[in-house]
């Protein structure tokens, strides 16, 4: 894929970045307080920025989006089955730091013309995982529909056991993925993404690990 896009692009792309602009790092002003030429300008900055971005940034975040998602479908069971209070408090942070990545990354690929995954936000969405060629499950770290199957129907200390041992697989595939996103990537926006996942979630794998041995 070739990094620059045709000028022609830039108009269409406006609308889409002018949202982006709100939350894109190094970027971030507010419609209000912002003068109509400063603003202007600083939307055209982003749509530079936008166009400064290659294959593995759109790879990233196409995969990261359904990686994401599952993580939160998994974190929202913990509210509904016997979980002990610090899974849940554990999954209550994995799906407030998640969602709005889903959001950032979203914006980004609709900043540059790309396809935003849909799917896998949901249980039902899940019945459909698990075909030898399923994309979806190839990804580092995603639970087969099966194991997420099996996760629903757990409870209790068999839930608990269960959800760490599988979110702690599951945030290496991040890490896998981001530390990618580091060595090919060539946006910095969505490089600053993939090394906080990498911080953050690094940081709830070693909490994980520690919940699981002193059960």
């Amino acid at each position: 894929m070739s990094t620059n896009r045709p000028t022609g692009r830039r108009a269409a792309l406006t609308a889409a970045v002018a949202a982006l602009v709100l939350a894109a790092p190094g970027g971030a002003v507010t419609a209000a307080s912002a003068e109509p030429a400063h603003f202007a300008s600083v939307t055209m900055r982003v749509l530079t920025q936008a166009d400064e971005h290659n294959q593995a940034d759109v790879t990233f975040s196409q995969r990261m989006i359904p990686h994401h998602r599952q993580a939160i479908v998994m974190a929202q069971m913990a509210r509904s089955h016997d979980s002990s209070p610090e899974v849940k408090a554990l999954a209550e942070r994995i799906q407030k730091a998640q969602a709005p990545e889903i959001r950032l990354m979203t914006g980004w690929l609709r900043a540059w013309g790309e396809t935003v995954p849909r799917g896998m936000g949901s249980m039902q969405d899940m019945a459909g995982m698990g075909r030898d060629d399923d994309g979806a499950t190839s990804m580092p770290g995603m639970m087969h529909r099966t194991q997420v199957t099996d996760l629903d129907r757990a409870s209790g200390r068999a839930f608990d056991t269960m959800f760490l041992t599988m979110m702690i697989e599951h945030h290496e595939g991040a890490i896998d993925m981001a530390k990618s996103e580091l060595r090919h990537g060539s946006y910095g926006p969505t490089k600053d993404l993939a090394a906080d996942i990498i911080r953050s979630q690094t940081a709830e794998i070693a909490q994980m690990r520690a919940m699981l041995e002193a059960r």
